[in-house]
C-alpha cells in the first residue's frame, strides 16, 4: 500500500525524491502519512481537494479486503 501511494504521488509533484510515506497500525485502523516538498503540496491536494480524494478513493478500494480502516494524511 506504501508503494502504491508513492508511485502515485511521484507521478504528480516536481521533487519526487521527497515524498515520503510511512504507515502507522493500531487496532482497527491503518493511518498512511505522505510527506512532499512544500512546493509539492498543492499539486497533491488539487484544486478543493479533489487530487487528495482521488489518491484516497483509490488508497480505499485498494484496502477493501482489508478488515482495518485506512486513512490518509496528508502533511508538508
Amino acid at each position: 500500500m506504501t508503494e502504491l501511494i508513492r508511485t502515485i504521488v511521484t507521478a504528480l509533484v516536481d521533487h519526487p525524491d521527497q515524498v515520503t510515506v510511512t504507515k502507522q497500525e493500531t487496532d482497527d485502523v491503518v493511518l498512511y502519512q505522505l510527506t512532499t516538498h512544500p512546493d509539492d503540496l498543492g499539486k497533491v491536494i488539487g484544486k478543493q481537494g479533489r487530487i487528495a480524494k482521488a489518491i484516497r478513493t483509490v488508497l480505499f478500494a485498494a484496502a477493501s479486503h482489508n478488515e482495518k480502516r485506512v486513512q490518509l494524511e496528508i502533511l508538508e
